[in-house]
């Protein structure tokens, strides 16, 4: 998709005879190419941050599409969904032990232990309150699952719910703003 730089430049280059370098520095064109310039930086910028905040959710669909296939495609008991759930909550537990057994006594926590230890916690909690999970206990929202190519617009049609660590399984809906 072209930038609204380059349509300005293209426009810009029409008008003068495909000749952009020889502009007056505070000339009309000249603030037309800064202005698409600007506004092209505004939306990489717009587009990272969205990006940046989608991506747990995108990992976490993406983890659970791996762990269906690998049981067959086949929807799941909540006894299973429960251990799979348990298994992505812990995955960071080797890397956190890890960081901690390297820091020397005496010294205060790295950054990245931290960071670690905060995302732990912030898991389990949400496991105690209700883990949302893509819904693999249908055969149907399995199939629209393992359909999934990692694209973001597509997440909105897949089953979501959400499941307790006491057993507990309702429908939810896709967060508008992204899993801490």
């Amino acid at each position: 998709m072209p930038s609204t730089l380059q349509k300005t430049r293209k426009q810009i280059s029409k008008k003068r005879n495909g000749q952009v370098n020889a502009l007056h520095e505070k000339s009309r064109d000249t603030l037309r190419l800064h202005k698409a310039g600007v506004r092209d930086q505004r939306l990489e910028k717009l587009a990272a941050a969205r990006s940046k905040r989608e991506q747990p959710i995108v990992e976490r669909v993406t983890f659970f599409q791996q762990k269906v296939r690998e049981q067959g495609s086949e929807p799941l008991e909540v006894p299973a969904i429960q251990a799979l759930i348990h298994e992505y909550v812990h995955q960071y537990d080797e890397e956190y032990d890890a960081v901690k057994k390297t820091r020397r006594a005496g010294r205060p926590p790295s950054t990245k232990e931290d960071l670690l230890k905060i995302k732990i916690a912030a898991l389990e909690k949400e496991y105690e309150a209700g883990f949302l999970i893509p819904d693999i206990t249908t055969a149907q929202s399995v199939k629209l699952l393992d359909a999934w190519e990692g694209a973001w617009a597509y997440l909105a049609t897949l089953p979501w719910v959400k499941v307790t660590a006491a057993g507990n399984v309702r429908k939810s809906e896709l967060p508008s703003k992204a899993l801490v």
